[in-house]
């Protein structure tokens, strides 16, 4: 018996110890490629988010290799969220828009009349967070803005692949428009809104609803540091922000492969810009309504929103731009976490408010 024991507290200590080197080879690794330029805003608070990133995503290699989940399933229960207790000042309702889960966000002060609304889709490279996880914006923005917010659980890759996520955000976005006066919303000031991979969703729907006469016209899209484009990863701010977190290049390209295609086998020749022909890089769409768009400088998406909002300009589209100078890609999501307070993601939301309360 005494053998056993001490055999099985060895192997413990070896699999313990295996389980360590391990994480740290895994986070010393991820840490390699890692750079926070110094006029990042809060760079140490950048430093405990990055941190916890990187624990998540070795935590998720470990596990994977184990055959418990994938590193994706790992990573996405850790940034999923949680949801919050009630809000005096709120009524909150989770609901179904047709298969499409959403959670309605209506202020309880009462309303001299109708008022806007704002469809949000949250960003995760379309693989991660949730309605829980952007729970912080969405009550922001409905109190700050006195607008009624629907937020839109839709479905993630790499599961759900291209054009799932896109579909979900439309047809909530249709049911909403379609019945406004149940939530006393006036249906001439509807907008839609998205972070990340939900300003290419919100932005995707924008473009698909401007030429239905069947609805009510949109009043505006606004896109926080959304990502727009899959057909340069080159661009100026793709190379000076490559490594600075929350989105490094390659993880960008890597959330495009698994939306589009459910895997991301070809990733280098996307980083390098071969799996586009010349010509479909002069291509765009047109015809979308007014534009909020909001960017940071310490962000591989950066010059994904000034090149669109220049495209929107010379299509004669009125644009608002704001621009974050000490801000990084996923900013935002962090509003409303006591220790990690980052004021210009608040600086961002009040932008938005103001821009909502203008329509």
């Amino acid at each position: 018996m005494a053998f056993f024991y001490i055999l099985s507290v060895i192997l413990l200590v070896i699999f313990t110890a295996s389980f360590i080197i391990a994480i740290t080879t895994t986070i010393q690794s991820d840490y390699s490629n890692v750079s926070i330029p110094p006029g990042v805003n809060h760079p140490g608070k950048l430093r405990i988010v990055l941190a916890f990133m990187i624990s998540t995503s070795a935590m998720g290699k470990i596990l994977e290799k184990m055959g418990v989940c994938t590193k994706i399933a790992f990573t996405r229960y850790m940034r999923s969220g949680r949801k919050l207790g009630p809000d005096p000042q709120l009524s909150l309702v989770d609901a179904r828009f047709g298969r499409v889960p959403v959670r309605l966000y209506r202020p309880r002060a009462p309303s001299a009349g109708l008022r806007p609304g704002a469809i949000f889709f949250h960003g995760g490279g379309w693989l991660y967070c949730s309605i829980d996880s952007h729970e912080n914006i969405c009550r922001y923005i409905a109190k700050e803005s006195e607008s009624v917010v629907v937020s839109v659980g839709y479905r993630l890759a790499p599961e759900h692949k291209y054009p799932a996520a896109y579909e979900d955000c439309l047809n909530a976005t249709i049911h909403f428009m379609r019945n406004t006066e149940h939530y006393g919303v006036d249906p001439a000031r509807i907008s839609v809104c998205g972070d990340s991979a939900g300003g290419n969703l919100a932005a995707a729907v924008s473009q698909t609803l401007a030429g239905r006469s069947d609805l009510p016209k949109l009043r505006a899209q606004i896109l926080i540091y959304p990502g727009l484009q899959a057909l340069d990863f080159n661009l100026p701010s793709y190379q000076q922000n490559q490594g600075v977190p929350l989105l490094f290049r390659e993880r960008a390209a890597f959330f495009a492969l698994q939306y589009l295609n459910g895997d991301a086998s070809h990733m280098q020749e996307v980083l390098k810009g071969s799996h586009i022909p010349p010509d479909m890089r002069m291509k765009y769409r047109k015809w979308l309504p007014e534009s909020f768009i909001l960017t940071c400088e310490y962000d591989v998406l950066r010059d994904d929103g000034l090149l669109y909002k220049k495209r929107l300009e010379d299509n004669g589209v009125r644009v608002t731009w704001y621009h974050l100078e000490d801000g990084f890609h996923g900013i935002m999501s962090l509003y409303g976490y006591r220790v990690l307070k980052f004021p210009s993601a608040k600086r961002g939301l009040d932008r938005i408010v103001k821009f909502l309360k203008g329509l």
